[in-house]
Formats: structure tokens, C-alpha cells, sequence
């Protein structure tokens, strides 16, 4: 599990799980405890599959205010 900041400089626990051809990846927001998940090919680049994770973090985020 890796720690980043966000954009909103908020601390973001993520994780990423590989299960065959597929990968999950999780990102927890270490201030409101809320979660999202994310899942693409096995053969993404982890960056791309962070990327995706803080993004729909972040829209989940705005979404509730």
C-alpha cells in the first residue's frame, strides 16, 4: 500500500491487487475514511491505474460536498 497526496493535499492510501488478467485499485482518503476502486488490464501501467483511482476519488469527493 502507497501513500500520496492528492490535489486536494489530502493524505490517499492506495492500493493495487493483481488477479490474473485483471487489476484493482483502491484509494482511501485518510481524512473522510472514504473509499473508491478502480479496475483495468493487468497490463497497465501502475500510473495509469493510480491516476484513474485519484481521479474518481476526487469526483467522489466533490460529490459529497
Amino acid at each position: 500500500m502507497g501513500k500520496l497526496r492528492s490535489a486536494r493535499g489530502r493524505e490517499v492510501l492506495i492500493e493495487i491487487v493483481t488477479l490474473g488478467a485483471y487489476a484493482k485499485a483502491s484509494a482511501i482518503d485518510s481524512a473522510t475514511g472514504t473509499e473508491v476502486s478502480v479496475a483495468g488490464p493487468a497490463s497497465a501501467p501502475r500510473a495509469s491505474l493510480e491516476a484513474a483511482v485519484l481521479q474518481k476519488l476526487e469526483f467522489v469527493l466533490k460529490k459529497r460536498g
